[in-house]
């Protein structure tokens, strides 16, 4: 019984030795998770006003609160007096580790926090990358997802993406086409030209300012080259490019038959 009585009294001792740092831990812990709560809500709230893609604010907000969760943890069990310094070794190693393994999913992933950042496209916007021309339907943690005119949808890595060249198509309103006309030199050169005039001043989509004006471009071994440089908005660009060539066509063959 004294044994025992002396085993009690030896562990009281020491729980009540240890009890400070087991309450300062738990202290810790609960402030922590109070703490991270609140982070991650002013840091969606803030993305959220930066109007970033949603794909993105949760990617971030999962990365932010993990870390804060790994720091919380070694905070936690360094108050307790473990040794923590082969853990956070151990910690690095695995980083190092899995930071080589993805570096080129880590490339993709910091190429599309430039895109949303810097906003050289946006969703539904017409661009030409990497070769391939479409419309933006959502841009992904580590691609661009493009529907092409072909309706096929095309899926482009950020990390070249955002290194790369951008035509962006879209970010201004409107857009000038610059249609050629080739026309032998025995036609009658004032003729075509008066009527390629009237044909863009009356068009009802071609804006007149900036003032359209078509003018000899070129002179080629059997053709005189003429240029329609005509603005309009986005929206009817293909619409315009299509009825000046069909129109005009008809004027260059009227005009020389």
């Amino acid at each position: 019984m004294e044994q025992m009585n002396n085993f009690f009294i030896h562990y009281f001792n020491v729980l009540l030795d240890y009890s400070p740092k087991v309450i300062s831990a738990l202290i810790i812990l609960f402030l922590g998770i109070w703490g991270i709560r609140f982070i991650r809500k002013i840091a969606e709230t803030v993305m959220t006003k930066r109007e970033l893609e949603p794909t993105l604010i949760k990617f971030l907000l999962d990365f932010l609160i993990w870390a804060l969760r790994v720091l919380l943890f070694v905070s936690v069990i360094s108050k307790l007096g473990i040794e923590t310094s082969s853990f956070v070794a151990i910690l690095g190693a695995i980083g190092l580790a899995v930071g080589l393994s993805l570096q080129g999913s880590l490339s993709n992933f910091a190429g599309g926090v430039l895109i949303i950042l810097f906003k050289p496209f946006k969703v539904g916007d017409t661009i030409e990358a990497q070769t391939e021309n479409g419309k933006v339907l959502a841009i992904q943690i580590f691609s661009t997802k493009i529907l092409t005119a072909q309706n096929q949808i095309i899926y482009i890595p950020n990390g070249i993406l955002s290194n790369g060249k951008i035509k962006n198509f879209s970010q201004q309103t409107i857009r000038r086409t610059t249609l050629v006309v080739p026309t032998g030199y025995d036609s009658d050169i004032k003729t075509i030209k008066a009527q390629l005039e009237e044909l863009i001043k009356n068009h009802p989509k071609i804006l007149q300012t900036p003032t359209p004006e078509v003018i000899i471009s070129d002179m080629g071994e059997k053709n005189l080259i003429f240029s329609l440089r005509a603005w309009t908005n986005n929206s009817d660009y293909g619409t315009v490019c299509s009825e000046l060539l069909e129109k005009s066509s008809k004027i260059v063959k009227v005009t020389t038959s």
